[in-house]
């Protein structure tokens, strides 16, 4: 059984003297995982980083086998960004967060193409940190927890959404949420429906409050079902940002 296409490296791990297990995030075959012979050589290794996007061959005797990878470097994201110590940080988030909170061999493709617009902007700090955030939001809703920004839980009201519930992950209005800040979470202005603010430009509360929204779903709905947390790669990207 063998298969080819292009994804983007997630992790590389030294197997044997040689060889690496490379991990590789697909449009249609999800996180992959295969044996790359020479994997950790000098010619492999710039191209096996986190981030490069590859073309990729895949052959094994049966589907459930590890399987050997052949690789060719198609895009050097990683090089370009390691002179950008934020821009490297959201590159290296955003792979552990999609090699911890994707299962294996299960395709997103609308994961995988908001995936693919967010590395082609990590050199743009003006915009990266908001495409972040709906990245991991399109990733809640992938993994079956979608935050509902549709109508107000309390009042069904479609405007002046401004908070999200902990508990259901429903929206809650300016008016309604009034009494409840301390327990709400904030969406950022760029999150918001019909957000008329005439001001694009990012601001940091929003980044903050995004990021405090989109960790918080991802660590009590999807990451405590497998008892695990979120991976440090994105801590440390968040004391970057904020």
């Amino acid at each position: 059984m063998d298969w080819s296409g292009e994804g983007f490296v997630l992790t590389v791990r030294k197997h044997g003297e040689t060889s690496a297990i490379v991990e590789i995030f697909t449009r249609d075959r999800g996180r992959h995982l295969g044996l790359v012979r020479g994997g950790v050589s000098r010619k492999l290794r710039p191209v096996l980083q986190p981030g490069n996007k590859v073309k990729v061959e895949w052959r094994a005797r049966l589907s459930e086998h590890l399987g050997y990878m052949t690789v060719e470097a198609l895009s050097g994201r990683a090089a370009e960004l390691m002179q950008d110590r934020l821009s490297l940080a959201g590159l290296n988030s955003a792979c552990a967060v999609a090699r911890e909170v994707m299962p294996e061999r299960v395709a997103h493709p609308g994961v995988y193409d908001a995936f693919e617009i967010l590395v082609e902007n990590l050199h743009d700090p003006e915009i990266w940190p908001a495409l972040y955030i709906q990245w991991e939001a399109g990733l809640l809703s992938a993994m079956g927890y979608g935050l509902d920004l549709s109508r107000c839980a309390a009042t069904g009201a479609t405007e002046n959404l401004t908070h999200i519930s902990p508990r259901s992950g429903r929206a809650v209005c300016a008016e309604a949420a009034e009494p409840y800040l301390d327990k709400l979470y904030a969406i950022p202005s760029f999150m918001q429906p019909m957000n008329r603010r005439n001001d694009k430009s990012l601001r940091a509360e929003d980044v903050k409050a995004g990021l405090k929204l989109t960790g918080y779903f991802l660590e009590t709905r999807v990451q405590w079902g497998v008892n695990r947390t979120l991976p440090e790669a994105r801590e440390r990207m968040v004391s970057l940002l904020v």
